[in-house]
């Protein structure tokens, strides 16, 4: 598939107050984008900060795009809330999903996740007992239904202990992983 806009959704409830992650990756993703590629990078915190998402506006962005990146960090095994809230608003019957909801279909999903553990947690034999594939069925299941392509997830696993180096490293790796045309086959822990 030949991607000319990437659009990044990013789900984090403090990203300019208090995240280190997901606000470097954020700045990575605004910084990875090449000629013949674009990359918007949407706070929707900041944008829905009362939890009413403008299901027109987002359709529209979702629309116009080639890949949608959400990108979050993991909060109780699974998503964010306004995550949440924003599919039930924004993946409509009729528009993603159903007989005549074909909105979305053709275009690459993608989910970047940072749980706060170890990637050793989330092994058979770690403390969560699934990995962190397994926990993001749910937004493979939603890919599925709408119609889109659902690309291997990018985690970053461990950002309670990640040095600076480290987020480094992550960072590069997820500008490269936004702008690849197969980034299934990249590098994953």
């Amino acid at each position: 598939m030949n991607l000319k806009a990437t659009t990044v959704l990013v789900f984090h409830p403090r990203l300019t107050a208090s995240s280190r992650v997901n606000a470097r990756l954020a700045r990575a993703a605004r910084e990875a984008a090449t000629p013949g590629h674009s990359v918007e990078v949407r706070d929707m915190y900041a944008l829905y900060p009362d939890f009413r998402v403008d299901v027109a506006a987002e359709q529209a962005v979702l629309a116009a795009a080639d890949r949608i990146v959400l990108q979050f960090p993991m909060y109780w095994y699974s998503t964010p809330p306004l995550l949440k809230q924003w599919e039930d608003d924004v993946l409509t019957h009729g528009w993603a999903y159903g007989s005549t909801g074909t909105a979305l279909h053709g275009k690459e999903l993608g989910i970047a996740v940072s749980p706060g553990a170890p990637a050793s947690s989330y092994e058979r034999a770690g403390e969560a007992r699934y990995t962190v594939h397994e926990l993001m069925r749910p937004l493979q299941a939603t890919s599925a239904l709408i119609g889109t392509r659902f690309l291997t997830p990018f985690i970053t696993a461990g950002t309670m202990g990640l040095t600076e180096a480290g987020l480094s490293e992550r960072a590069a790796a997820y500008a490269d992983w936004l702008t690849s045309d197969q980034p299934e086959l990249g590098a994953f822990e």
